[in-house]
């Protein structure tokens, strides 16, 4: 596998040719998703270097279906790594280890293993962090632009019911986040009762 050579070349797509009004979904997001897949692998044991390559790799395209769609962006996604991973030879085995981790962050998520359950979590690590906010406020903009949402009462409520709907999948993400997202998930629920 030439990860490098994959990953810069979804990179300079994203860059390049990402809508400028994915204000969530933008390559901070993928980065983000990056980072935090390797830091539940560490603390889910998770130490095989195929394993953490292929996590790597999923995480860098998980979002890459963007590029052509908003709606069905993880099949989109798929068909990217399908016809571009080969000639960075990646065998089909690891690409469709690859396309069911990606499949699995599709909402409502569906992991059937280990690698899948650690990308779901990175891919929704923000609901239990600091800056949950900011980063929910990045979503709001970009769901208005798209006639998704109507206003901040509306997005709040749907957030609500999101919140109250996931669950972190491993172990370690529970530990590390459940706290900080009931805090956000109660915050919200004082917000739309305060209206």
């Amino acid at each position: 596998m030439q990860i490098e050579k994959a990953e810069l070349y979804v990179l300079g797509q994203l860059e390049n040719r990402l809508d400028r009004t994915l204000f969530y979904h933008g390559i901070h997001h993928t980065l983000d998703v990056v980072r935090v897949s390797a830091e539940i692998a560490a603390l889910e044991g998770i130490t095989d270097p195929e394993s953490l390559s292929l996590l790597r790799t999923a995480a860098f395209y998980h979002d890459s279906g963007f590029l052509t769609t908003y709606q069905g962006h993880e099949e989109a996604g798929c068909a990217l790594a399908r016809e571009v991973l080969p000639g960075f030879e990646y065998s089909d085995q690891q690409i469709e280890t690859i396309c069911g981790m990606i499949m699995a962050t599709k909402i409502p998520q569906s992991p059937e293993n280990a690698l899948e359950m650690v990308l779901c979590d990175a891919d929704l690590d923000y609901l239990g962090r600091d800056d949950f906010e900011p980063i929910a406020a990045t979503l709001f903009e970009e769901l208005k632009v798209r006639d998704m949402v109507e206003d901040i009462p509306a997005w709040d409520a749907v957030q609500v019911r999101f919140l109250e709907a996931h669950a972190y999948w491993t172990a370690s993400e529970r530990k590390r986040r459940d706290a900080a997202k009931q805090r956000h998930l109660q915050h919200l629920k004082n917000t739309a009762r305060a209206l």
